[in-house]
């Protein structure tokens, strides 16, 4: 499949995924519903669940970045204060068909790594980190800036805002129901519902987690493809993803909120890759992606 064929099943993919969480979300209010306010009231229940998590998914994309900027520590930079990154930004932009560049963030740490932000292309953001800046080499770093700028381009950062709003739904409400341990519970509520609903709260916060690190993934292999065909040289990221994680540096700033946001998971830098390692890892395997890159 060419990069335009995988865009494509990408979007398809993203939909179903939101049409899972949605349905999650929804079971677990109607259970809630059903098992706490007795027989008839789970379809309210439900509805105002997904009220509330669209209300606070909203919310979310409009202020995601300012959030995750102040979290990172990073600071803003001009042209005159970084003149040969912004160009390199620039180019990429007209290249990728980004009429505004990107406000350029600077985090001031000696690990390598970036991300970018913004609800859409007009309200974007690129940071990166000094360390980055300081060991990777002008075609690396386009590499890098070309990974995030499709990030951009192909909405992520609105899809992925959405999703962590989804997962801490989703927890919420499951957490509710085990901490309350069915005490409350109605009698006109059927065993078969309260066993169905137990068993929803266990599992579904370990679905959503899975879903939200499927997504992450997927979308780590498309902006990786789509950087190489914006800058037509995927061995440019492949390096550039080679010396990210060959890096022991740690990004102290990132935390689990913001890791699935970088181009390399900042806070697995020591663990050893297989199997179980990398299942609850927001990044796919560096040697998978690289290969992908070097098989372009």
């Amino acid at each position: 499949m060419n990069i335009y064929g995988q865009i494509s099943s990408n979007k398809r993919k993203t939909v179903v995924v939101m049409a899972m969480f949605v349905a999650v979300v929804s079971l677990l209010g109607y259970f809630i519903g059903e098992i706490y306010a007795g027989q008839g009231a789970g379809v309210p229940v439900m509805i105002s669940a997904v009220f509330f998590s669209s209300i606070s998914a909203v919310s979310s994309y409009f202020l995601s970045d300012k959030i995750v900027l102040s979290i990172s520590g990073a600071k803003k930079v001009g042209r005159d204060e970084a003149p040969k990154l912004y160009a390199i930004l620039e180019n990429l932009c007209i290249g990728v068909g980004i009429k505004k560049v990107p406000d350029l963030y600077i985090i001031n740490d000696s690990a390598t790594n970036a991300f970018a932000t913004g609800r859409d292309p007009d309200h974007a953001v690129v940071a990166v980190t000094s360390g980055l800046i300081d060991k990777l080499d002008k075609r690396e770093i386009e590499g890098v800036l070309g990974h995030e700028l499709s990030h951009i381009k192909n909405y992520d950062m609105l899809l992925m805002t959405i999703v962590v709003v989804l997962v801490g739904s989703v927890t919420l409400i499951a957490n509710i129901m085990l901490r309350g341990g069915f005490r409350g519970s109605r009698k006109s509520a059927g065993g078969i519902i309260i066993l169905i609903g137990f068993l929803l709260a266990v599992l579904s916060p370990l679905i959503a987690k899975l879903i939200q690190l499927a997504v992450s993934r997927n979308r780590e292999y498309l902006a990786d493809a789509s950087s190489a065909l914006l800058t037509r040289d995927p061995e440019g990221l492949a390096l550039a993803l080679d010396k990210i994680s060959q890096d022991r540096e740690v990004l102290e700033i990132a935390n689990q909120a913001t890791e699935h946001l970088y181009i390399e998971n900042p806070l697995r830098k020591n663990v050893n890759s297989g199997i179980f390692a990398n299942l609850f890892n927001t990044h796919p395997p560096v040697e998978e992606r690289i290969r992908r890159l070097r098989d372009m």
